[in-house]
């Protein structure tokens, strides 16, 4: 949610609702209706396997797309549809599993969900600028990652305990604090607490993987021998459907898309989805951590527990696998038009930053002025020149190089017994800096040769 766009999510608002709801809805009924005449499960439960299944993590899937120059289009609906699924997703587990307890009606099913709903987006928007005094306030990055840990687990915690949606809740909380926090959280606090999400994120997707693994472990050795090929036939089916559905909904939708955009003029066709682009976002269904963690948290006496378990765990490991593996050969093979948007727009964006900080010094006279003016013209020469990548390499390669020589004195101060550690890893952490901004965005590798 924090690095999700606002103006993507406007702009492919309708394929984000078909995917989000749509798609989710759509899956969970396929997947249930097998769970209920295939497995025997209750109603209920086989309809708490399809929400479980249903929403799908863009995760695995932008860590393939990240190697090609996908359609813009493509990932931002993907990351999307990744954010909001899960809501719709948990929504319908709640519901099913509450009414497999029989604490439910359907009578109060709707109420409860536009309630939750609005309540939840009050909630994430007031909590995420009470979060933001906290922040701004804070100067040290170890504190304010602490801080940001706490506060998001801590929102999560207090919408679940009030009945609002925890996911729906999280989402606006750090949309909110992602567009305001920039401006008054310091470099070295975002800096610093990036780094530690992203670590963050890996130990907790490893830890479900290896919890769902165990309990999987015991789910088969408590199955007889008769029971276990059933369960496996069943696991592989609800597989084949959760495949087969999005394909369907995602081509189908496409279809018709497409149809009613060729009555319109030439640019709500040129914004039509295209079938390359259908098969592409419906191939990237694999599943993740919500589905391993909603699997995870039935209630031991949930009626169908083991088989609902071993086939969500079965689809997270199927996806992953087939879909992950595949996922490169089919991009190969469909050839889709290299998309550039993104790099236009840092392209500008730079330009545009560049002049804005020589306008702010066009009034200094000082020799330190006309240093810092002449780094920045440099910088801003690149900029609007992107296609001239040899000058660009060229001052990143005299940079680095130079930042290479002072890190080799440094070192050789510290054998010579010149300096002591404490002064080493102070002038250390400095060059490191210099190295970082010196590095071309994105592709940040140290000099070695």
């Amino acid at each position: 949610a924090y690095d999700t766009s606002l103006r993507d999510l406007n702009r492919y608002r309708l394929p984000l609702f078909l995917l989000a709801l749509g798609a989710v809805v759509f899956t969970t009924a396929a997947v249930a209706l097998v769970g209920w005449t295939m497995a025997g499960l209750p109603i209920a439960a086989a309809i708490a396997l399809g929400a479980i299944v249903a929403p799908p993590d863009a995760v695995a899937a932008s860590a393939v797309l990240g190697q090609f120059k996908v359609p813009h289009r493509v990932t931002a609906i993907l990351q999307g549809e990744s954010l909001l699924n899960d809501a719709t997703a948990l929504l319908i587990y709640r519901m099913a599993v509450s009414a497999t307890a029989g604490s439910i009606l359907v009578s109060s099913a709707v109420p409860m969900i536009l309630l939750s709903t609005v309540g939840s987006l009050a909630a994430g928007y007031v909590l995420g600028r009470l979060s933001l005094v906290t922040l701004s306030r804070i100067r040290d990055p170890a504190s304010g990652t602490v801080v940001q840990f706490a506060g998001t687990f801590g929102v999560w915690i207090l919408a679940d305990r009030i009945g609002l949606s925890a996911i729906i809740t999280i989402v606006v909380y750090a949309m909110t604090i992602a567009r305001t926090a920039p401006r008054h959280m310091p470099a070295r606090n975002r800096v610093s607490s990036y780094s530690v999400w992203e670590t963050a994120v890996f130990v907790l997707n490893v830890l479900a993987f290896v919890l769902m693994g165990l309990q999987a472990r015991s789910i088969v050795g408590r199955l007889a021998e008769q029971g276990q090929v059933g369960a496996f036939v069943f696991a592989a089916a609800v597989l084949a459907v959760v495949i087969v559905s999005r394909l369907v909904w995602v081509l189908g939708c496409g279809a018709i898309m497409r149809w009613l955009a060729s009555f319109g003029d030439a640019e709500r066709q040129a914004e039509a989805p295209s079938f390359r682009g259908g098969v592409l976002i419906g191939w990237c269904g694999m599943r993740g951590l919500v589905t391993l963690a909603a699997a995870f948290a039935l209630p031991a006496d949930f009626p169908g527990r083991d088989p609902i378990v071993l086939a969500a765990f079965s689809v997270v490991l199927g996806t992953l696998v087939l879909q992950g593996i595949s996922l490169k050969p089919l991009l190969r093979l469909l050839r889709l038009d290299p998309d550039g948007t993104v790099d236009r727009e840092v392209a500008q964006a730079r330009v545009a930053i560049m002049q804005a900080a020589l306008d702010v010094l066009s009034g200094k006279t000082s020799n330190a002025a006309a240093v810092v003016r002449e780094q920045f013209a440099a910088q801003r020469t690149i900029a609007e020149n992107p296609e001239d990548a040899q000058a660009a390499t060229e001052y990143d390669r005299l940079r680095l190089y130079a930042i290479k020589s002072q890190r080799d004195a440094l070192e050789q101060l510290r054998i010579d017994g010149t300096i002591g550690d404490e002064a080493y890893h102070r002038l250390e952490e400095e060059i490191d800096w210099s190295e970082l901004a010196a590095s071309p965005p994105g592709r940040f590798q140290p000099l070695t040769t």
